[in-house]
């Protein structure tokens, strides 16, 4: 009897790994897009039926028109583990609508990333995310402040899961954000939502950008 409930609470630990492509943050987004590289530091915190535990991460981003592609890192350490994993992942966001004519933005967002196993808990797993992001920038002097929704898809592919757990599968999840600039600095802050077979997933995050804007549009 004993074995049969480990071998459930081990199946449900993995069932649905932390949300994002880098394993432990929130699926960051930003709709109205921009030109130039941004530099980021994250940092994420998911509930406990997420792992807990902190992540800590840093990406960079170039925007070119209506196009922005990013790159990143990401290390994320369970609640209770001896060891970490380190995530990479990539995401491509196309701004729909949005400019300085009009108040709301829109843009179709793809990313992929993959992360190291970590015991016999946390297999290694990749994931891909497909979203939509909408939000209203708000026209506030001396600061620019992009509140946003970003609802979609997240496929989660396990590479030798315990038993009694899938190797793949498909989950809803959406963002709530805010992207606050102060100049060249800003800040970003997000709750990210994934539901789950074994207790929806949620995960906080917090972080701050450096933006430098080249004149790069096309």
């Amino acid at each position: 009897m004993k074995r049969v409930v480990l071998a459930v609470g081990l199946a449900a630990s993995v069932a649905a790994p932390a949300a994002a492509q880098w394993t432990g943050m929130p699926v960051w987004n930003s709709p109205k897009g921009g030109t130039g590289i941004t530099i980021s530091g994250d940092w994420g915190r998911p509930d406990s039926a997420a792992g807990k535990g902190n992540a800590f991460g840093a990406r960079a981003a170039l925007g070119i028109g209506t196009v922005t592609l990013t790159a990143g890192v990401a290390s994320y350490k369970p609640e209770g583990s001896s060891s970490q994993t380190a995530a990479v992942g990539g995401q491509v966001d196309f701004r729909v609508i949005g400019g300085s004519l009009l108040p709301i933005a829109v843009n179709a967002q793809l990313g992929a990333g993959t992360s190291a196993k970590i015991g016999t808990s946390y297999p290694k797993t990749t994931t891909v995310t497909a979203a939509v992001g909408f939000s209203v920038p708000l026209p506030t002097p001396g600061i620019s402040i992009e509140p946003y929704f970003s609802p979609g898809l997240r496929y989660h592919k396990l590479e030798n899961p315990v038993t009694g757990a899938s190797a793949s599968q498909t989950k809803f999840g959406f963002v709530l954000g805010a992207n606050l600039g102060f100049g060249l600095f800003g800040l970003h802050a997000a709750y990210d939502y994934q539901d789950s077979d074994t207790g929806d997933k949620k995960v906080f995050g917090l972080g701050a950008h450096v933006a430098i804007k080249v004149p790069l549009g096309m």
